[in-house]
């Protein structure tokens, strides 16, 4: 081989290499449903009343030095509503509300993902519920990254506070549903997620 060839040869698997690193950059996070949290809260008569999700999963793949590359999917089990009343939590599951039988599942899929400042992430994406989907912007708060100490893995912790319309979704076919709540739903989702 001669000396051009070779450092022809060495400089074209050093850029093969760069490329292949930028590309993998990416961490693929996993949520970890027992140290996160789904809750919501809505206009009830004079006040306000407070309901979760327990049932619910995620997958995260964020690059701190590239964040465009990143993304971001959950997925809500409607019937793991829990508003502390039984009987309230089966309402909101029938087609008054969430139609939980023909529609079981709560989802959000990113479509762009850029960088608000050092510690915040601005994601758009589709939410779909109850059969329609529509296009939110979250910002999200990097709350933290690390090692997990058990498992040595990467971590990371994430927060997003946000508002929709049951209106939106047609969340809200009972007669009486305009008499005793407020149609504005304002949600929290608390995630920490580890490296798979």
């Amino acid at each position: 081989m001669t000396r051009s060839n070779a450092l022809r040869f060495v400089w074209v698997a050093a850029l093969t290499f760069a490329l292949t690193a930028e590309a993998t950059l990416a961490e693929t996070y996993v949520v970890d449903a027992s140290h996160s949290s789904v809750d919501f809260s809505i206009r009830h008569l004079v006040g306000r009343t407070k309901g979760r999700f327990g049932d619910f999963s995620g997958t995260i793949s964020y690059d701190a030095a590239k964040p465009a590359a990143s993304s971001f999917s959950g997925t809500i089990q409607v019937k793991s509503i829990d508003t502390g009343n039984e009987r309230r939590d089966g309402h909101l599951q029938s087609d008054d509300f969430f139609g939980a039988e023909e529609y079981p599942t709560i989802t959000f899929e990113s479509t762009e993902v850029t960088s608000a400042d050092e510690n915040t992430l601005s994601v758009k994406g589709k939410l779909t519920m109850h059969g329609t989907t529509k296009e939110v912007t979250l910002s999200v708060e990097i709350l933290g990254t690390g090692t997990n100490p058990r498992s040595g893995k990467a971590q990371i912790g994430l927060e997003t506070n946000f508002t929709i319309l049951c209106s939106d979704y047609g969340v809200n076919s009972w007669e009486r549903f305009s008499a005793v709540l407020g149609d504005e739903v304002k949600i929290q989702v608390l995630i920490e997620a580890n490296a798979e």
